[in-house]
């Protein structure tokens, strides 16, 4: 990859603001763009290059991005350099980054909300209610984590196939529940 096409650069852009809003660092979402891109896998040099960042801030988002899953380090015949490459399988990606947010977000969580609702006392009214809340909430994320871990089991070709029933679903149980 030489350069970059008006349109590539556009979605490199895009994914570093949509990773902004997802907590990541622009830079970190930018270079897993373009690595996304790219059809070959690129030497840490020519993505500060095309991206016109510092060396440095590349090395370190490489790291964050291999820290998630989505970004490996390859290694090619007659050169030295570690080359980047990301997944490119959107149902992979997806797979890997729910699964890496769970552990980082939904995992803890669930663990606060257990410690929460054993140690408020139960003494006062508020503090009855904000335990049937936390309860509540918790109940909530335990449920879900269970939902996804059936997903999560299920293999990725019954996955893609529930995703292309869209609409189908709704009329599915809209007739179950008449």
């Amino acid at each position: 990859m030489e350069s970059l096409s008006a349109g590539q650069q556009k979605f490199i852009l895009h994914w570093g603001e949509l990773g902004t809003r997802w907590g990541l660092n622009r830079t970190v979402a930018q270079i897993h763009a373009l690595l996304y891109l790219s059809p070959d896998a690129l030497p840490a040099e020519q993505i500060a290059s095309l991206l016109s960042v510092a060396r440095s801030n590349v090395s370190n988002s490489l790291r964050e991005l291999q820290g998630w899953g989505v970004v490996r380090v390859v290694h090619l015949m007659g050169d030295r350099r570690d080359h980047f490459e990301a997944l490119h399988d959107v149902w992979e990606m997806f797979t890997v980054i729910v699964e890496e947010r769970k552990r980082r977000e939904i995992d803890p969580t669930i663990a606060v909300l257990r410690e929460c609702s054993m140690e408020i006392d139960r003494n006062t009214a508020e503090d009855k209610e904000a335990r049937k809340r936390i309860r509540e909430l918790l109940s909530f994320f335990e449920q879900t984590n269970v939902v996804y871990e059936e997903f999560r089991g299920l293999p990725g070709g019954v996955v893609r196939q529930l995703f292309k029933l869209r609409g189908n679903l709704k009329r599915f149980f809209s007739s179950e529940v008449s």
